[in-house]
Parts: C-alpha cells; sequence; structure tokens
C-alpha cells in the first residue's frame, strides 16, 4: 500500500478510460502494470429522432463522474490525491458518426455503432471499394448523410469517434489511434494510414457535390501505438477534474477503439493469435499473416493499435437464449422449493453438457433473439426443435444450446479456417461463457479449431489495456515493439488455462454446424408466421 501511495503521490501511474456501451471505466496502473484503483460510471445511450445517441452532456458528465469515482477509490486507499501523471489514454466503442464545424460545434446528435440507418451508403461504397464497409463505420454514416441530403454536410469542418473527440478536447490534437481509424475507413496496414486509392474514389464520389472539403482534410491524422499524441491542456485538465488537482502537461497516448483494447488486455496483438469475446454478442478477432484474397460480408476487417490487420467475425447473438433456459431451471427449482446459487446452477448445467452426444443426439437450437447477419436472418427467433428418434436429455439439451450459442460465429469463422486457410496459433477467451471452467473453453476451442486461453487478467478489459498503451509509449525502448512489450513487460508471468480443440468435439460440433445451416430456412419461416 505505502508503495502504491508513493506511486500515485510522484506522479509515476498510468491512467486508461474506456467509453463502453453502458459503463464508462477508469483503471490506474503502477509501473508493473498492475491495476491499484479503479473507477466507473453508468450511463445508457437513447434514441432519438430515429437515432441512438449520448448527449455531449453525458459525455462530460459521465467522464467527470467516473474520474471523480477513482479519484475517492485512491483517496479510500491510500488516503492522497492525484495531481500528475505519467501518461494517460483514452478508448471508446468504435465507428459512429461526430461531426464538428470550424467552431467546434457538433453538427448533429452523436450518431453510435448502433444506427442501422446506413445500409444503402454501406453496400454503395462496399462495390466501390471492393471492400467491406459495415453500415456501423464511419465513413458509411458520412456518405449516408450524403445521400440522405442532410445540410450540415457544407460545414463539416472534422469528423472523429468518441475517442477521437475526447482526446480532441483534453489535448487540442486532432488524431486517432489506427485501431479506431480503421473502423472508420479503410487502412493500409503497409503504410500505417488510409487506403489512399479509396479516399481518390471517395473524393471522386462526391466530386460534383462542390463540398469545400476532401475526406483526409476532415478525418483525424492516422498514429500507432507507441507514438505521442499530445499533452493534457489546462482547459483538457479542468474537464476531467472538475476539483481542479489535475495538473496540465501529462502527455497521453494515441486514443484506441475497444476493440484494439480488448487486443492489449489478452495480449492477442501479434500475428497468428486472436481473442474472442463471448457474452450476449460474440465477437473473434486474428491478427493476420497477411489481407484476405477477397470481399467476405461476413468479415470485418479493423488493425491491431500498431497497424496489424485483423480479420473479426461478429455476430449479434450468443448466451441470451442459453441464459433464458437457465432461468427457467432456475424457477422449476424454486417452484420444488430449492434455493439455489445461479453460479452453481450455470456450472452444473454447462458441466453436464459435456456428458452428451459430441453431436446433440438429433437435437437443433437456434438463440436469435435478434437478426443475424452472418446467416442471412433479419428478426430472430429462439426455436429448439428435435428428430422423433432423438436421444433427449438434459446433457443434448445444455450441449445444443451451447453449440447454438456459437453457431453463427462458426459459420464465420469456417470462412477464414477453410476459405482463406488463416493460421491461429492461440485464442485468448473472455466473457460470460468461460466463466464456468473449461466447458465454455471446450467448446470454443472446436468452433475455432485452435487452443483457447482464459487469462487471470482478461477480466480487467479494454480501460486496463488502454492504460497499458499509455505506459507503452512512455516506457519502450526504441525498437520495442508492441508485442514483445506486453510478452515481456506486461504478460510474462501471467497465468492462464489452455485447452486444446479436441477431435471428436470438432467432428460432433461440425456434424452439428451442418445441420443448423440446413435447418435455418425454419428461422425465416418463423419470422413469417410467429409475431
Amino acid at each position: 500500500m505505502n508503495s502504491c501511495k508513493e506511486i500515485i503521490e510522484s506522479g509515476k501511474a498510468f491512467l486508461g478510460i474506456e467509453f463502453g456501451s453502458t459503463r464508462i471505466k477508469a483503471v490506474l496502473i503502477d509501473e508493473t502494470h498492475t491495476p491499484i484503483a479503479s473507477g466507473s460510471h453508468k450511463w445508457e445511450n437513447r434514441l432519438e429522432e430515429g437515432f441512438w445517441t449520448y448527449s455531449l452532456e453525458d459525455i462530460w458528465n459521465g467522464l467527470r463522474e467516473c474520474y471523480k469515482d477513482l479519484t475517492q477509490d485512491v483517496r479510500t486507499r491510500y488516503g492522497v490525491g492525484i495531481k500528475k501523471l505519467s501518461a494517460i489514454g483514452f478508448s471508446a466503442m468504435m465507428h459512429g458518426y461526430m461531426a464538428f464545424d470550424k467552431e467546434g460545434n457538433l453538427l448533429v446528435p452523436f450518431r453510435t455503432w448502433r444506427n442501422s440507418t446506413t445500409g444503402q451508403a454501406a453496400k454503395k461504397l462496399t462495390e466501390l471499394f471492393d471492400y467491406n464497409i459495415p453500415e456501423r463505420w464511419s465513413i458509411a454514416h458520412l456518405y449516408q448523410t450524403v445521400l440522405n441530403g442532410e445540410e450540415h454536410v457544407k460545414n463539416i469542418d472534422y469528423v472523429t469517434t468518441l475517442a477521437g473527440y475526447i482526446h480532441w478536447k483534453m489535448t487540442g490534437e486532432k488524431v486517432l489511434g489506427i485501431g479506431d481509424v480503421s473502423g472508420m475507413f479503410p487502412i493500409d496496414s503497409e503504410i500505417g494510414n488510409y487506403q489512399a486509392e479509396m479516399v481518390d474514389k471517395f473524393d471522386d464520389l462526391l466530386k460534383e457535390k462542390n463540398y469545400p472539403w476532401k475526406l483526409e482534410e476532415i478525418f483525424p491524422k492516422v498514429l500507432l501505438a507507441g507514438e505521442k499524441a499530445g499533452v493534457l491542456t489546462e482547459e483538457g485538465a479542468k474537464l476531467l477534474d472538475e476539483s481542479g488537482q489535475l495538473e496540465p502537461g501529462i502527455p497521453l497516448c494515441p486514443p484506441e477503439g475497444d476493440a484494439g483494447t480488448g487486443m492489449v488486455a489478452t495480449n492477442s496483438v501479434g500475428v497468428r493469435t486472436g481473442n474472442v469475446s463471448a457474452g450476449t454478442s460474440v465477437f473473434a478477432m486474428i491478427v493476420l499473416e497477411k489481407a484476405l484474397s477477397k470481399v467476405y460480408p461476413e468479415i470485418d476487417m479493423v488493425t491491431t493499435p500498431d497497424g496489424y490487420p485483423v480479420a473479426m467475425v461478429h455476430a449479434n447473438n450468443c448466451t441470451s437464449d442459453l441464459n433464458a433456459w437457465v432461468e427457467l431451471f432456475r424457477e422449476f427449482a424454486e417452484a420444488m422449493g430449492m434455493k439455489l446459487d445461479m453460479d452453481e446452477l450455470y456450472g452444473t448445467l454447462y458441466r453436464k453438457a459435456l456428458e452428451g452426444d459430441k453431436d446433440c443426439g438429433g437435437l437443433l437450437s437456434y438463440g436469435f433473439l435478434s437478426g443475424e447477419f452472418i446467416m442471412g436472418i433479419t428478426e430472430g427467433r429462439p426455436m429448439f426443435v428435435r428428430t422423433p428418434d432423438s436421444h433427449f436429455n438434459l446433457a443434448n439439451f445444455m450441449r445444443s444450446h451451447l453449440y447454438a450459442a456459437l453457431g453463427a460465429l462458426k459459420v464465420g469463422m469456417d470462412i477464414l479456417n477453410e476459405g482463406e486457410t488463416v493460421s491461429i496459433d492461440k485464442m485468448t477467451g473472455h466473457g460470460g461463457l468461460f466463466k464456468t471452467e473449461g466447458v465454455g473453453q471446450k467448446i470454443m476451442a472446436a468452433a475455432v479449431k485452435a487452443p483457447v486461453s482464459v487469462m487471470e487478467t482478461a477480466g480487467e478489459g479494454g480501460p486496463w489495456g488502454e492504460a497499458i498503451l499509455a505506459a507503452y509509449m512512455v516506457n519502450k525502448a526504441e525498437d520495442e515493439t508492441l508485442q514483445d512489450y506486453l510478452n515481456c513487460k506486461v504478460f510474462a508471468d501471467a497465468k492462464c488455462v489452455t485447452i486444446e480443440p479436441n477431435t471428436e468435439d470438432t467432428e460432433g460440433l461440425e456434424s452439428y454446424i451442418s445441420k443448423f445451416k440446413e435447418g435455418i430456412e425454419m428461422e425465416r419461416i418463423a419470422t413469417k408466421v410467429l409475431h
């Protein structure tokens, strides 16, 4: 405790703050990258005039409350305040649209990644670039405003993400980490900048509109992990710390997206490594040796914070329907007079799944509460079906739902494993699916056809990853790569449990997914007849 107190008082700690979709969280780390204090603030987006948004008041109040919560934690633990820091980093949910005029005024309310209002633009840009442009990307939002004929477009001076906006107000610098930029516009990993040919195509597309700007004039400057990204100004210090204790002049690292900080927090920035997050939704990110051979609508292309190409498979549905079934078992138990601990109930049911037939014995589940793009489903209808001669028992029932939770992800991963023969040395898992030791890992290893590890530190999450990026900027040796820094200085002694893919599990899941794909028409019919 005395050591932590001295580190804070001497200004040697590093701070990472991340804006998630429901929580803003701050993590303070020491020189060994160990968290020593934290703070948080809950917030929610709202639907206004057809767009999911957070107001500027939400953003700044949330940031101040989060930082205030952190300082209270520091004072409670160590009896001191925060005046200086070695470095700060800000990160946030990626994508979306924040457009400002020359005076720095927000032209339209912040449009978050959650908005699916850019379908027309995303489709046209994908065709123009021959590169997958998802609806949530900033360039899709920008072009959709053009197609909509929105009045504000001619007044645009700067377009950025939420992390880029916060960083700009903290430092005055219009910059963004390459990982976050890769969710705005396609990146050329060879040069660490925007794809020049695609920039030219976009500018040509808008030429007859006669706007007083070109794309690179209004988009942030691209920075790699480890590069200097400005210092905290007096104005920035006041925005962050309303008590006035925090001193200006603190260096800031490049602001990043939540995908990039997740890669750092799971030590998944090296080529042939990846991480998979499995909770309400599920996504896997694999760092590639080379770019994919062609465009796949199911695969998003982003980058690591140091610019390596990353293939991302994202599925909207994972554990929600599975959780609903577990809740049903809880209701039954309570109706029978039993009071169960939920962790114990989950653990019992998940472990029971491992006793089931490898192909689930003729049972089939679809856990789609919402639409699932990878499977061509626009609306969700959770469904469970079986053949008359199926092996209908609890083990197969639970195994079927665990398989279904990863069904869409598996279909996307098969594109990489089979269509592109992407090599994966290891995947790191995090999220609720992995809470019961060994079960989620075992099935995930079969789905991704690679070893899956779970680390003790993975729960620290994105703000910890951003704090590490701040420390990397300050402490890295000359020519020390981010991967080397993580391997040698952050995760050298990290404890993890690794499970290799099992042949029988892999074959059983392959058989199940074959039926899963064949039966998808049932889902489409269900959306028509069940309202």
